[in-house]
């Protein structure tokens, strides 16, 4: 037996429990991680609340990443050996003790990071990279907006975007995280509280807009985003509310604009393999160089994923919330 932290119908943040669970056995393309720490994401306290539906096959329990040592391999996988210092992208399970995982998925962890370090990347880090460089292409001399550049996703999404050389903006509700944007290498950090954000880009790029923006507010926005568009740009939503709205196609087609909207847990895992390779191709290299560093907010031991959770809805983050198990104390 190990422990993982399961609930058992929606609620609130105490509806989390740490309970025994049966130990998993990896399967042939497989590995067992043991599990030092994990990645707290929006995305667990939505499916916490009942409201995001869970892909097929995905394993029992919240976690979207994590970061261990292998524990065990699974026929075929030549790649990994037990002993392997790891992070993984999840589809579920992490927060947990130990977590099975299609190798594909499972990265090295950068050097000179820790656990609660390389946690906390996985899931932004792929999430930033499939979106920006393998859908839009966003290169150096480029423009982008990043909305929530204080957040878990916004931090490291404006540390990539400067470190391959655009000009980053971003928004935050508050100095606090406006300052936050700016020590983090943003060009301009728009508190969209007190300023219009869509003025204050058209303001920056000299009327012209941004040639791609990164949203994570959905519905609500996607007018607006498509305001702040330069010529040929492309808006990328990969999050937000559940609500609907009207799209004005002739808004996008007047800017030769592109729409993407994505969701990273629900790919394939041949997908997910192409992204994660080229998140050690592309990313981790510049992480190693001190150019992106993870952003931990906070760190909670797992049995503390309650109290993680509502560290995570005050909405005074910055960065990613963490989970700690035994095994990274030992």
């Amino acid at each position: 037996m190990t422990s993982a932290v399961r609930f058992t119908h929606p609620g609130p943040p105490d509806v989390l429990r740490l309970i025994p669970v049966p130990r998993t056995e990896p399967g042939p393309g497989e590995i067992r991680i043991t599990v030092h720490a994990a990645g707290v994401n929006n995305a667990d306290l939505l499916e916490r609340r009942g409201q995001y539906p869970v892909p097929p096959g995905a394993p029992p329990g919240l976690g979207l990443e994590c970061a261990g040592v292998i524990s065990a391999v699974g026929g075929g996988v030549d790649a990994w050996q037990i002993g392997d210092r790891v992070c993984a992208l999840l589809t579920g399970g992490g927060y947990s003790e130990e977590v099975v995982v299609p190798a594909v998925q499972v990265m090295p962890v950068p050097h000179g990071l820790t656990m609660v370090e390389a946690a906390a990347l996985p899931e932004v880090a792929c999430t930033v990279y499939s979106n920006l460089s393998m859908i839009v292409g966003l290169r150096e001399g480029q423009s982008v907006l990043i909305h929530g550049g204080a957040g878990g996703i916004g931090s490291f999404a404006v540390q990539w975007a400067k470190a391959i050389g655009t000009r980053v903006l971003s928004t935050g509700g508050s100095t606090v995280k406006t300052d936050a944007i700016l020590n983090l290498g943003a060009d301009v950090a728009i508190n969209y509280r007190t300023q219009d954000f869509v003025r204050q880009t058209l303001a920056h790029t000299d009327g012209r807009g941004v040639d791609a923006v990164l949203d994570i507010i959905g519905a609500p926005y996607l007018a607006r985003n498509i305001e702040c568009l330069a010529p040929d740009g492309h808006l990328v939503t990969i999050g937000g509310s559940a609500s609907s709205t009207r799209l004005d196609l002739w808004e996008l087609m007047s800017r030769r604009a592109s729409l993407s909207a994505t969701l990273l847990r629900a790919r394939p895992a041949d997908q997910k393999s192409r992204i994660t390779a080229g998140v050690v191709r592309d990313v981790f290299p510049l992480i190693e160089a001190g150019r992106i560093r993870a952003v931990v907010d906070s760190v909670f031991p797992l049995a503390q994923a309650a109290a993680a959770h509502r560290r995570l809805e005050s909405g005074d983050v910055i960065g990613t919330v963490v989970l700690e198990t035994d095994a990274n104390r030992e």
